[in-house]
C-alpha cells in the first residue's frame, strides 16, 4: 500500500494525477460509462412510451432517436477513437503523451458536450456544440501537430479522419442530423477497418509465435488498400445516393472485401484466447454488418437501419472493447489475459446485436421487446467493462498486483 501511495504521489508530482497521466484512462473509462448511461437514456424512454407514460417535455431538444444516434456515434465512438489517438500517437512519433492539465481540458469539453447534450432543451444552441466542436478541435489539433512534427507519414490518414469526424458535428449542430449521423458512422467504419487491418493480424502474430504455433498469419497490403477504399466509397456513397441500390451494392462490395481481408488471419487458431477472438469477431462482423445494409438497400428484405446495427453494436462495439480491453492491460504492465467477466461481456455485445437485428424481422408486437432486450444485454456487458476497468483505470500502474 505504501508502495502505491509513493507511486501515486510521484506520478501526481511529474504529470499531474494518475487518472490524468494517458489519453486511454479517462477517455476508455468514460466511454465505457458513456456506453451504459446513453443506451439506458434510450431504452429508458422506449420503455415510457410502451407504458403510455412519456413525459410531456424532456430535457433534450432533438428527437429522442437522433439523440440516441448522436451520443453513441460522438459520444461513445469518438471517446474510443481519442482513448485510442492519444496512447498510440506517442508510440507511432516518439513525442510525450498529451497528459495532465492538457489532457484534462480535453476529457472536460467531452464531458461538458455529453450533458449538454442531455441538457440541450434548456440551453441556447451554441452552449450545446460549443463544447463538442472545441472538444473535437482540440483533439484534431494534438493529433496533427504530434503526427506532423513526428512526420508520421504512415499515419497521416487518420487526419482527415479526424477533419471528417469534425465536418460531422457540424452538420448536426447545423440542423442536418441524417449526413451527419451517416458521416460520422462512416468514419469510424473507416477508422475501424484501418485500425483493425493493423492490430488483430499483428496482436495474433505476435501470440501464435509466441506460442510457438505455424504457420504465422498472412496479410496482403492490396487487399488492406482495397478493403479501406471500398468503406470509403460507401461513405461517399451513403452521402451522394443515400439509400439507393447502387449504395447497396457498393456496401455489399465493401463487406466481401473486407472477409476476403480476413483469409490468412489464422482466426482458428485463436479460439481459445478471448482477448484476441474478440478483435477477429469485431472485423468479421464489419464484414457481416456491410453485407447485410447492403442487401437491406438492394432488396429490402431487412430495414437499412436493422442491417446498420449489426455495424454499430456488432463490429464497432465488439472491436472497441476489444481495443480498451487489451490497451488498458499492456499499458498498465498487466498481463494480456482478460477476465472471465470480460470474456462474458464480449459475448454479451454479439448476444446484443443479435437480438437487435432479430427485432427487424420479428412480428410488430415483439420489436419493443427485442430493441429493450438488446439495450439491456448492451448495458450489462459495458457496466462490467467499467467495474472490471475502474482500478485499472484509475490506479497506479501495476498497483493491483501488488496489493493482491
Amino acid at each position: 500500500m505504501n508502495d502505491e501511495r509513493i507511486e501515486a504521489a510521484r506520478a501526481a508530482k511529474r504529470n499531474g494525477p494518475v487518472f490524468l497521466e494517458y489519453g486511454f484512462r479517462p477517455f476508455f473509462l468514460g466511454a465505457g460509462l458513456q456506453a451504459a448511461l446513453a443506451m439506458g437514456g434510450w431504452i429508458m424512454w422506449i420503455f415510457l412510451l410502451r407504458a403510455k407514460a412519456a413525459p410531456e417535455s424532456l430535457t433534450i431538444a432533438v428527437p429522442v432517436h437522433l439523440w440516441h444516434a448522436h451520443e453513441m456515434i460522438f459520444g461513445y465512438g469518438l471517446a474510443v477513437a481519442a482513448g485510442f489517438f492519444l496512447t498510440a500517437v506517442p508510440s507511432w512519433t516518439g513525442k510525450q503523451p498529451v497528459r495532465g492539465t492538457m489532457l484534462g481540458i480535453l476529457f472536460a469539453l467531452w464531458l461538458a458536450a455529453r450533458l449538454a447534450s442531455w441538457f440541450s432543451a434548456l440551453l441556447p444552441p451554441i452552449a450545446v456544440a460549443l463544447p463538442e466542436l472545441a472538444f473535437i478541435g482540440m483533439l484534431s489539433a494534438l493529433v496533427g501537430h504530434a503526427l506532423l512534427s513526428g512526420w508520421s507519414r504512415r499515419n497521416f490518414l487518420f487526419l482527415p479522419v479526424l477533419a471528417a469526424m469534425f465536418v460531422a458535428a457540424v452538420l448536426y449542430h447545423l440542423k442536418f442530423p441524417y449526413p451527419a449521423h451517416i458521416l460520422g458512422l462512416d468514419t469510424l467504419l473507416v477508422l475501424l477497418t484501418v485500425i483493425g487491418g493493423r492490430v488483430v493480424p499483428a496482436f495474433t502474430t505476435n501470440a501464435l509465435r509466441r506460442d510457438g504455433v505455424e504457420p504465422l498469419p498472412s496479410t496482403s497490403s492490396k487487399r488492406g488498400v482495397a478493403a479501406v477504399l471500398s468503406v470509403v466509397a460507401l461513405a461517399v456513397a451513403d452521402l451522394a445516393l443515400p439509400g439507393s441500390t447502387t449504395t447497396g451494392v457498393i456496401s455489399i462490395i465493401a463487406g466481401l472485401l473486407i472477409a476476403n481481408r480476413m483469409i490468412g488471419w489464422r482466426t482458428p487458431k485463436v479460439l481459445n484466447s478471448p482477448i484476441l477472438w474478440i478483435l477477429h469477431l469485431g472485423y468479421g462482423w464489419l464484414a457481416v454488418g456491410l453485407i447485410l445494409k447492403g442487401v437491406a438497400l438492394v432488396t429490402g428484405v431487412i430495414t437499412e437501419i436493422t442491417a446498420i446495427h449489426a455495424l454499430t453494436i456488432g463490429a464497432i462495439g465488439s472491436m472497441t472493447m476489444g481495443v480498451m480491453s487489451r490497451a488498458a492491460l499492456g499499458h498498465t504492465g498487466r498481463e494480456l489475459k482478460v477476465t472471465t467477466a470480460i470474456a462474458t461481456a464480449y459475448l454479451l455485445i454479439s448476444l446484443a446485436a443479435i437480438i437487435r437485428i432479430a427485432s427487424g424481422v420479428l412480428p410488430a408486437r415483439l420489436h419493443d421487446e427485442a430493441v429493450l432486450a438488446s439495450g439491456a444485454v448492451w448495458i450489462t456487458a459495458f457496466l462490467i467493462f467499467a467495474a472490471t476497468y475502474w482500478p485499472i483505470l484509475t490506479r497506479p500502474r501495476g498497483s493491483l498486483e501488488r496489493n493482491e
